[in-house]
Parts: C-alpha cells; structure tokens; sequence
C-alpha cells in the first residue's frame, strides 16, 4: 500500500514498471525460488514440468513421475521425452516444444491424450510458455496438463461425448463401430465425427485405436503376456494388425517396445 500512495503523488510513475521491479526483488531475494513448485505436487491430476532448450526436464512434479514411471522426480531431471515415450510420441511432444521456443510465444489449451496408471488415456489441456534469462534469450519452457473437464474446456461439447469416452474405456477389447458410438450421443456417424473431431482433434475411429494402444502399451511394460493375448485383450483382429498398428502410432513394433521399456 505505501507504494501505491507514492505512485499516486507521481503522476509521471509507471505503476506496471514499479510493482515489476517490485515484484523481480521479491522472487530474487528468495533463498529457494525453485521451492514454490513443490505446491504442483498437491494439484491432483495436475501435470507441471520444466525443460530447458534441448528437451531435458530440469523439474517434474509428482504426477510426471507417476506417468513416466520414476519413483522421485531426480530420476526425471536430465532426461528428455525420448527416455520415457515411444519415438513417435515422444517426437510429437518435442515437436510442440519446439514451436514455443522458437516463436516465444506459449501454447494454450492444446488437447492431447495422456496415459493413465492402468494405461487408459485420457484428454488433458496442456499451456506452455517460454522462459527466459536476464538476456531475454528463450533457454527453456515450462508446462501444466490438467484434466480436459475440469481445465476450462468446451464443457457442452466434452459432455455430449463423454459417453463416448465412457463406452470405448469400457468396451475397447471388443468390437466397436462408429454407429455404436453415434448412438450414446444421439447424433449421426456423421455428426459424431464432426463434433469429434472438432472437440478432440482426431476421429472416433483413431481415438479407439489409441485407447487400445495405450492399454497394450501398459501390458506391454508391467506383464509377461504374449503378444498374441495382448492384442486379442485390446481388441485388435490378430497379432499383426496389432504390429501394423503399434508402429504406426508409436514408432516401434511391439517386440522393439517390450524389450525397451519393460519392467
């Protein structure tokens, strides 16, 4: 307050540039700055991380760890997506990455399907920004992932189709067409795969495909299952469909993934 009645006697201060300056002694006279990302670890289902320019995580959150499958975030730092994501995947969020760094600008409200404990995906809003040092040089970004239903998206839209969602978490061993999902939400095929799409950014048809990916790409890591069970458990028509469509989503064949990233 007794920098604001100062301000006011000086018609000619800049009350921005004050409570910046303000605000930069502030932050930098802290002893541990870094600590005030600890409180990302009581966010439930809250994703938070910090990268530098070449992709290594220099700070994760508890739930980033969880994902990745790291016991502290220690075992996160130094790492890059690659460490812990098929190629393909892990290119794509490097990719993203990228387009912040390189432009300056943060990325808001980005729809993307991330793996959860069971290996079901599920939708999240992810914010990115750039950070830069003193120099103003962009050395790194940080991002946050939180629940697409409770992250502020299209709440109408998320809700007509959650029933989509719903059924293909409940049914993705078993064969699914597009009609069956068009009649939970009392549209058409055609208008499903607009409001979809347009919604999610990707067709019904793909969603289930990443469903069940994301489900055998768990089974894949955390059992001894044969390949042949955990393609007929996920839904896929025989062990190579299975093949032709886990390397096109994740850029491995599922024998590659297991000797990989099994536990």
């Amino acid at each position: 307050m007794f920098l604001y009645i100062n301000r006011m006697k000086d018609p000619a201060a800049d009350p921005a540039a004050e409570f910046g300056a303000w605000q930069d002694r502030f932050f930098g006279n802290l002893a541990n700055p870094g600590a005030l990302l600890d409180l990302f670890d009581y966010l439930p289902g809250v994703y938070m991380y910090v990268k530098d320019i070449q992709g290594q995580f220099v700070r994760a959150n508890r739930v980033v760890c969880e994902v990745v499958g790291v016991a502290s975030p220690s075992e996160v730092i130094g790492k890059t997506d690659f460490d812990f994501f098929p190629p393909a995947i892990a290119a794509q969020y490097v990719e993203e990455d990228q387009r912040v760094i390189s432009s300056g600008k943060p990325l808001t409200d980005q729809v993307w399907l991330v793996p959860g404990p069971n290996g079901l995906p599920h939708w999240y809003l992810c914010n990115k920004i750039p950070l830069y040092d003193r120099e103003q040089s962009v050395v790194g970004i940080a991002g946050i992932k939180r629940p697409y239903e409770s992250g502020g998206g299209n709440a109408t839209g998320y809700g007509r189709l959650l029933s989509v969602v719903e059924y293909v978490s409940e049914k993705y061993g078993e064969e699914i067409e597009v009609s069956d999902l068009a009649a939970h939400t009392h549209l058409s095929v055609s208008q499903l795969q607009r409001e979809f799409s347009r919604l999610f950014g990707i067709t019904p048809v793909r969603y289930i495909r990443e469903v069940r990916i994301g489900v055998a790409r768990h089974q894949m890591a955390t059992s001894d299952d044969s390949l042949a069970t955990i393609a007929n458990h996920c839904g896929f028509y025989d062990q190579s469909h299975f093949t032709r469509q886990f390397k096109n989503s994740t850029g491995m064949t599922p024998m590659e993934y297991r000797k990989r990233f099994q536990v």
